[in-house]
């Protein structure tokens, strides 16, 4: 499956940071990592920091997958909205959902510092605003779910959002004050190296093809015939677990991005706040490390790449109208285009845990705009998973909930 398309800034921007050997030979080892993008970055991490002889393994070059493509926006907020899941989830597992998001959010910051990471994490606020008048209604009935949830969230209206922000024909939002950016593409490259050194092994362009399942230990297949056999296997391969998993867990979406030239004093005003809104698709903007703007949306239906691609032009064309709309007399200079694929859930949750048809392995699916936060939610489990001990989330990221 193609995850990405035409010219993702970040895969441009950075280049080719590192690169790894195939598999040549039989190995073993406690853990296999399977998916070299941030989330198998993230997991990898976990495993070494917890002592396990741990191999990670990717089809492609690492990172080149729907990694490249991410919009790398840290957010606690979920795509079902907090008052909405608590509805569908209850408000117990809805709120430790989004705090596990926040948390998240904490805990990048912390292992940025601990490996002097250059991937440009930022503190920032975050705006969400209603688009329609219409929507209101429902964005207070959010904010003050938030607010009793304990988040620390300020309500503005309209004329505040024009003063604060410069946008236009807005409605009222909701600010909070927890959020972050990052460079999710150089993080994760940054992580592999930072774990090599401590003993992790990595092949990429080595794809797992076959899985035969034994007592105490999985024995791996890859393309090129040799094996490796893991008491352990960590499946982090995001929307390409749609082609390994027959069931209907998760619909598959193209999102849209584009990416303006530098101009850093264009985009002061929210050069510290990541900024979506309540369309259905949403809009949703980031400033970079560099001084750009990143907007996304558009999102469709995903049925296949030469489908997703062959609307770029029309997409790019529709989030800067709607960019329009809040900016009407800001021109925006477009630097790259590109389309990316991601999965959404009924309830906008990850699939973190078992399979019952998958034995001695785990799932660390994030999906939705929360990927990144929940992959690290994701290292928490699995750590507490492999020491035999439950984690209050898992009844709510199981699969078959």
């Amino acid at each position: 499956m193609d995850l990405k398309s035409n010219e993702p800034f970040w895969l441009l921007k950075n280049g080719l940071i590192a690169s790894y050997p195939s598999l040549k030979s039989d190995e073993k080892c406690d853990v296999l990592v399977i998916g070299g993008g941030i989330t198998g970055s993230l997991i990898a991490h976990q495993m070494i920091k917890d002592g396990y002889e741990t191999i990670l393994i990717d089809k492609r070059e690492l990172c080149n997958g729907s990694t490249s493509a991410t919009t790398s926006m840290l957010q606690y907020e979920i795509d079902v909205p907090l008052y909405e899941l608590i509805g569908k989830i209850g408000k117990r597992g809805a709120v430790e959902s989004y705090k596990a998001c926040s948390d998240a959010i904490d805990n990048i910051e912390k292992i940025s510092v601990q490996i002097r990471s250059n991937a440009g994490f930022k503190r920032k606020k975050s705006l969400y605003f209603a688009s329609k008048k219409k929507n209101v209604e429902w964005l207070k009935k959010e904010f003050e779910a938030r607010k009793n949830a304990g988040f620390e969230v300020k309500w503005l209206n309209s004329e505040q959002i024009l003063k604060n922000f410069e946008f236009e024909n807005t409605y009222g939002g909701i600010v909070s004050r927890q959020g972050a950016s990052i460079d999710a593409f150089q993080f994760a490259h940054e992580l592999f190296k930072h774990n090599v050194r401590k003993g992790l092994k990595i092949f990429d362009k080595t794809e797992m093809v076959n899985v035969e399942y034994h007592k105490g230990f999985n024995l791996a297949t890859v393309d090129s015939g040799f094996q490796i056999k893991a008491k352990k296997i960590i499946y982090c391969i995001g929307y390409e677990s749609k082609n390994l998993l027959k069931e209907n867990f998760v619909d598959l979406k193209s999102t849209y991005a584009v990416v303006s030239e530098m101009d850093k004093d264009k985009f002061k005003n929210i050069n510290n706040t990541l900024v979506w809104n309540t369309d259905d698709p949403y809009i949703y903007m980031r400033t970079t490390d560099d001084g750009r703007l990143l907007i996304g949306g558009g999102d469709e239906d995903f049925y296949d790449a030469e489908k997703r691609d062959a609307l770029l032009e029309k997409k790019k064309k529709e989030i800067l109208k709607n960019l329009k709309k809040i900016k009407p007399d800001y021109h925006f200079y477009p630097d790259f285009v590109w389309a990316g694929t991601f999965g959404e859930t009924k309830d906008g949750l990850p699939y973190i845990g078992e399979h019952e048809k998958f034995k001695n392995s785990y799932f660390v699916l994030g999906f939705g705009g929360n990927g990144i936060t929940f992959s690290v939610t994701g290292m928490e489990m699995v750590s507490s998973f492999l020491k035999n001990k439950k984690h209050p989330l898992s009844r709510y990221f199981k699969f078959g909930r």
